[in-house]
């Protein structure tokens, strides 16, 4: 079975550690990484290349649709 790697963005740090628990039960996906703000995420996204993002919409830096815009599609 192929994971799906996962990256959480989110500024909370018991946001992202809850999602962390939430998604390690389920089976065949990974978390590939966290991200605080978006200048963080843009470079995990870079560093990284997870299938799915769970990303937040209000952060420091911007906001989940300015990590989209500047991913491209």
């Amino acid at each position: 079975m192929t994971e799906v790697s996962v990256l959480i963005i989110d500024d909370e740090p018991i946001a992202r550690r809850r999602m962390v628990r939430m998604l390690a039960a389920i089976d065949g996906v990974s978390v590939a990484g966290e991200a605080g703000d978006v200048p963080q995420a843009l470079e995990q996204i870079t560093a990284l290349a997870p299938a799915v993002l769970l990303l937040d919409i209000q952060m420091p830096g911007g906001s989940g649709f300015d990590v989209l815009e500047q991913t491209g599609p």
